[in-house]
């Protein structure tokens, strides 16, 4: 029986990977990557030669069975994603959950994912935390931040360059435009950004100055409120 290890690659910084997902990737038999372009690059700088082959959410449900069976055959096979842990807002999910029903062993290295450099230089809390990932491009979207407004925990969020202004103000207008909030760009990259301030004055900034590469939202969570000389949480 082989074992499937879901391995973190950078999510900018070819350094930011682990000796063991280096070893590994050298070791299994197959390597699945979201992008064998994108996944081309980080092997050739390290010199691996490990045979590639494309899983991505548009066929992993056609895949993950034979996939399993050269587990269930002796097979030791990597996943990756474009950048980061597999599974996080990537393919991982399906795979793991196939291999668990199979009693395929599965093991998952610590590693880069963008979301915590982002939350921890942040500046805000970060001992509780509510990751929400990409939100709803379309249908749900005010539904989804609607029913957020009253979290209190941090909120996480993943977005793209070209849906951020309207984020931050769709944000701005359900939260409050003076909810604090930090713009997290391009994680361990050359041009990494961190732009602090509330929802408002950030939307201002970018509907401006344009945005580009990969983001990470973090948005503070409600505060408590002053009742009666005492601090009350909003639930």
């Amino acid at each position: 029986m082989g074992k499937l290890y879901l391995i973190p690659t950078p999510v900018g910084n070819l350094e930011d990977i682990t000796l063991r997902a280096l070893r590994l990737l050298k070791e299994v038999s197959l390597i699945l990557a979201e992008d064998t372009r994108t996944t081309s690059n980080l092997l050739k700088h390290y010199d691996i030669k490990t045979p590639l082959q494309s899983h991505h959410k548009f066929n992993e449900h056609q895949q993950v069975e034979k996939i399993a069976e050269r587990l269930a055959q002796g097979e030791d096979i990597a996943l990756v994603s474009d950048a980061g842990t597999p599974g996080i807002s990537d393919p991982g999910f399906l795979l793991t959950k196939t291999c668990i029903e199979h009693g395929i062993e599965t093991e998952c290295l610590p590693g880069a994912t963008a979301f915590v450099p982002a939350l921890v230089n942040s500046g805000f809390p970060c001992d509780r935390f509510c990751f929400e990932g990409f939100l709803p491009q379309k249908k749900g979207r005010l539904k989804r931040l609607t029913s957020l407004s009253e979290e209190s925990r941090t909120l996480i969020f993943y977005e793209s360059p070209y849906r951020l202004v309207k984020a931050l103000q769709q944000m701005s207008e359900i939260f409050g435009p003076d909810r604090q909030a930090c713009v997290a760009r391009e994680i361990s990259k050359v041009f990494e950004e961190f732009k602090r301030g509330n929802l408002q004055e950030l939307a201002d900034y970018y509907t401006e100055k344009g945005v580009k590469g990969e983001i990470v939202l973090i948005v503070e969570g409600k505060k408590k409120e002053e009742e009666g000389g005492v601090y009350i949480e909003m639930m």
